[in-house]
């Protein structure tokens, strides 16, 4: 089995470990080639995906930011065929999707939208891991979802990366969802590490201080294409969550303790609600 990878950063460099630790032939491409020399030296990929080798795969994943794997799937797309099932990875779906689902079907090749919902607040080659994916969750966006064969198809071959779970959705759903799950959360992290007070914080923080700010080291250019293209959903998110801090901050004002302590209740009982004990 063959696996064609375009992008060796911490998604694909990740699926490129994965799949050969299984015994898979990794094929990759990469903007920076030193990159991918520095992959094949490594062991985790075995030779060059480009236009003479992607019809050969059986799975293709794109893993670039988003305007960059429209691009990459316009340039190769005459060059792909029948055989490769082709799986995006880009942090939001609606732009890439709406894109692509043309392309696919004017080249005749199989094309998914696809999100593997795991990272870490690193990114790069160097910090890949075979098991980043294990157990996690894996968000498909498919051209139709009434083709059992096909769903059967990408979950045999994404079964080398282990995810704990495949879920199937549209464009539009995973991105008003993954505007809270993942991209408020960045901003608020991105915003809340900018206080005064944060650069004399140590020796006065612990979990929740290392909780919080773990996602404020990201990615700039990639999670400001990200927010742009889901502006819509994710200043909704905004607009609510400023909201809520609004509302906490007006009840100190006025020092009013039972609105405060009803606020805080709330929200513990949303968690409980929302999570479970």
């Amino acid at each position: 089995m063959m696996v064609g990878i375009a992008g060796l950063g911490l998604i694909g460099g990740s699926f490129a470990k994965a799949y050969h630790e299984k015994g898979w032939r990794v094929l990759a491409w990469n903007r920076n080639r030193s990159v991918y020399d520095f992959a094949v030296m490594s062991g985790a990929v075995d030779g060059e995906l480009n236009e003479e080798s992607i019809g050969d795969c059986d799975l293709v994943l794109v893993a670039l930011y988003p305007q960059a794997a429209i691009e990459y799937l316009e340039r190769l797309g005459p060059f792909i065929g029948k055989k490769p099932l082709v799986i995006d990875c880009c942090g939001t779906k609606r732009v890439v999707c709406a894109a692509c689902f043309p392309l696919a079907e004017k080249d005749g090749f199989t094309y998914l939208g696809g999100h593997p919902m795991a990272g870490t607040q690193y990114s790069g080659f160097k910090y890949a891991k075979a098991n980043l994916y294990k157990g996690a969750p894996m968000v498909i966006v498919p051209p139709v979802y009434d083709d059992i064969g096909l769903l059967g198809r990408v979950k045999e071959l994404l079964s080398p990366a282990e995810f704990g779970s495949i879920s199937v959705t549209t464009a539009e759903k995973h991105d008003e969802m993954i505007a809270f799950t993942s991209q408020l959360a960045h901003v608020v992290s991105n915003a809340y590490i900018k206080s005064p007070t944060a650069g004399s914080h140590k020796g006065f923080s612990a979990g929740s201080y290392k909780d919080m700010t773990r996602v404020a080291w990201l990615n700039p250019q990639m999670w400001a294409e990200l927010f742009l293209e889901n502006k819509d959903y994710l200043i909704r998110e905004l607009d609510g969550i400023i909201g809520s801090l609004l509302e906490y901050k007006a009840a100190m004002e006025a020092d009013d303790l039972p609105e405060l302590v009803r606020l805080l209740d709330e929200g513990k009982r949303r968690k409980e609600e929302v999570d479970g004990r």
